[in-house]
């Protein structure tokens, strides 16, 4: 039996001013919309959703344009299945590139470490960039309704990447003798 409904948004917006158009598209896909096709997204049904997409309707008005909200679910499970996937192929996608980056972290702390450049400054710089992979997966984690592939390797890898500051930390102190 088919449970899970969907809030299915239609939208036609004004071509231009284009700055609007890709406004209007980068709030939806934020909000982890799929799309069906142009103009054509769905979303996971919540009270969060329903407002947000109500306010996006309005903007669409006022900018020229139009937009329709339907509540639906799928005919059967494996179209279910399908938008599922979409949505899952989405977040792998994103936590894809945030593994990337935690790989451009890991490369970093290696770089230092191998220059033995043990300042402050570096650890400073070091830490701002953990805590902006810190934020972006979590922001990840809020638009992953359906628990994708990828979750768990990016959560242990951001786990790798916080153990690696705290190493390098140390060595930081060591070479300014405050851990002894």
């Amino acid at each position: 039996m088919v449970t899970r409904p969907w809030l299915l948004l239609t939208y036609k917006v004004p071509p231009e001013p284009a700055a609007r158009r890709i406004a209007f598209w980068r709030r939806l896909k934020g909000m982890g919309a799929v799309y069906l096709q142009n103009g054509v997204c769905l979303l996971p049904k919540t009270d969060d959703h329903i407002r947000r997409l109500k306010m996006l309707e309005n903007e669409a008005s006022e900018i020229g344009g139009e937009a329709v909200i339907l509540e639906t679910v799928a005919l059967d499970r494996a179209q279910e299945e399908k938008v599922i996937a979409r949505f899952k192929a989405d977040r792998d996608e994103a936590y894809r590139e945030f593994i990337d980056k935690c790989a451009d972290f890991e490369g970093e702390i290696a770089k230092e470490r191998a220059a033995n450049h043990f300042t402050y400054a570096e650890l400073e710089e070091n830490d701002v960039d953990l805590k902006k992979l810190q934020g972006w997966l979590e922001k990840i984690r809020k638009l992953d309704f359906y628990d994708a592939a990828l979750s768990a390797e990016a959560e242990e890898r951001l786990h790798a990447c916080e153990a690696l500051l705290d190493a390098y930390a140390k060595q930081v102190f060591d070479a300014h003798d405050e851990n002894r």
